[in-house]
């Protein structure tokens, strides 16, 4: 299972995922963070579902090719009295997303982001801190 731990993110985008949810906390903005590190062998795993494996395609990166695979990437959700949201019309997904852009990330609701996935917000050029990869035990 992925990991949900901020601690599990590497230490340079550590600052950003804590700033994102003090921000949103500022704002009382209620976010759920569900997803930040993820194997490589997960990664593999949700890549299968829809191609060799039953389910839906949920992702398009292979293993080792997702910014989650080097903890420079988290998914999050906002909630609704208590409940996440997860239909893209909301227009709470703006906020989430005002909030991400305003702390440094970069959010794959933006426009012209190469795909788009709301929950998703990852470390700008996150494929320059790939060289030096880290090691989660989760």
């Amino acid at each position: 299972m992925s990991s949900r731990s901020i601690s599990d993110l590497h230490p340079q985008f550590q600052p950003l995922a804590t700033q994102f949810l003090a921000v949103a906390k500022q704002q009382g903005f209620d976010v759920l963070l569900y997803c930040t590190y993820r194997s490589n062998a997960e990664q593999a795993a949700l890549y299968a579902q829809g191609r060799t494996a039953p389910g839906p395609i949920v992702t398009n990166a292979p293993a080792g090719s997702s910014a989650h695979n080097y903890g420079l990437a988290f998914d999050a959700c906002p909630m609704n009295n208590g409940k996440p949201v997860w239909s893209d019309v909301d227009p709470l997904w703006v906020t989430y997303g005002a909030i991400a852009t305003s702390v440094g990330l970069d959010w794959a609701g933006s426009p012209g982001f190469p795909f788009r996935e709301f929950p998703h917000c990852q470390m700008p050029n996150w494929r320059a801190f790939t060289n030096n990869p880290i090691t989660v035990t989760v």
